[in-house]
């Protein structure tokens, strides 16, 4: 099966030039595990992986690296001895079996222009393959450069890729030599593949979760909406009904009134007829003359006729409309409890007759406005 273009990568630098050079992350990783080392002394590794063309391009995957143990730089010359190339080799053969060597890696501290003719030479004499690569880093400036040996010399590339993907035979070679690049053995070696893997899940979890909340927070909007549309209508209903009662009650109450002002003697001076009692007699005499003749504050006629529909009406009133006065209540704290502060006391007074706010009483059930 053809292999296919890494998907998870990360550009570093001008990529336009041929050929691609895609490194995967856990070579990186170790590459600059060794940079750290390398300020004592120059080390160096041989890059491993697979040079081969895809979609008529020239393409190299280095997907390992292994130490070469000793390497010697004196003045522009770099040397690796046999003994050191051997290892290099057994150590590719034994970890890597199923790739080759594509190029090799030196980090030091300073320059590589100095150095270009002496790598040319040692990357001509062990790793003379068209398109192999050559890659310097320097330890101090964490600064690197990339070549390609091409037509017999190493020439420099615009950039390349880091690329993602589950690397276990590039995990257990860190494993085995940690202890030589300096890595404490209690250091484990990060998936870094599984690790922007889990962060790419995360982020798109987080994202529909972010998509999820802001549904359910419109839905609670439109929810919240609706509840204070029928609360507003129930109030507008509530405070119809509440106004009727209140324009009944101070109809009752200033016909009263005005009966005792207008004829005070008459109820006194009406006989009772034989057999009923004087007292009762005229207590009913003058409630029934009142209720059939007087007219309300709002020219609303009260007879006999319209005083069920106050009753009515009354009834219609649920628990929420009154208040139960409890020990130590005052209209101001009444007020103040009820609705929050105590600009309402007249008005609980007007609407339950009260002439004296003082004058309340436990258990007394007063019709909130």
């Amino acid at each position: 099966m053809e292999r296919q273009f890494p998907k998870n990568v990360r550009q570093v630098g001008n990529v336009c030039d041929e050929p691609k050079i895609y490194m995967e992350d856990y070579v990186d990783t170790y590459l600059s595990q060794l940079r750290t080392k390398a300020l004592e002394e120059p080390m160096a590794a041989a890059l491993v992986g697979e040079i081969t063309e895809h979609e008529g391009q020239a393409v190299v995957y280095i997907s390992g690296a292994v130490q070469i143990k000793e390497i010697e730089i004196k003045g522009e010359e770099v040397f690796i001895n046999d003994e050191a190339r051997k290892d290099m080799e057994e150590r590719q053969k034994e970890y890597f079996p199923e790739q080759s060597i594509v190029g090799w890696c030196l980090i030091e501290t300073g320059h590589p222009i100095g150095l270009t003719r002496g790598a040319n030479k040692l990357h001509g004499k062990l790793f003379a393959k068209e398109n192999s690569i050559f890659v310097w880093k320097d330890s101090a400036e964490n600064d690197e450069m990339f070549f390609s040996y091409k037509f017999g010399e190493l020439m420099q590339m615009g950039g390349h890729y880091i690329y993602y993907e589950r690397n276990p035979a590039m995990q257990n070679y860190m494993i085995s030599t940690r202890r030589q690049n300096g890595v404490t053995p209690s250091e484990m070696v990060e998936d870094r593949a599984a690790k922007d893997f889990r962060s790419a899940i995360r982020e798109k979890a987080e994202y529909r979760e972010h998509r999820q909340s802001r549904g359910m927070l419109y839905v609670t909007s439109v929810l919240l909406v609706i509840v204070v549309l029928a609360i507003g209508v129930s109030a507008m209903n509530n405070y119809d009904k509440m106004e009727a009662v209140q324009n009944s009650l101070e109809s009752l109450s200033q016909s009263v009134n005005k009966s005792e002002e207008s004829d005070p003697v008459k109820a006194e001076s009406t006989p009772a007829p034989d057999g009923t009692p004087e007292s009762s007699y005229e207590e009913e005499g003058q409630i029934t003359q009142e209720v059939e003749t007087t007219e309300g504050a709002e020219g609303t006629e009260v007879s006999a006729e319209n005083i069920p529909e106050t009753f009515a009406a009354i009834e219609q009133l649920g628990d929420a409309d009154f208040y139960i006065v409890k020990k130590g209540d005052t209209l101001d704290s009444i007020s103040t409890d009820v609705y929050g502060d105590r600009d309402h006391v007249d008005a609980i007074c007007k609407m339950n007759g009260l002439s004296d706010g003082n004058l309340i009483y436990i258990g007394q059930k007063l019709l909130l406005p």
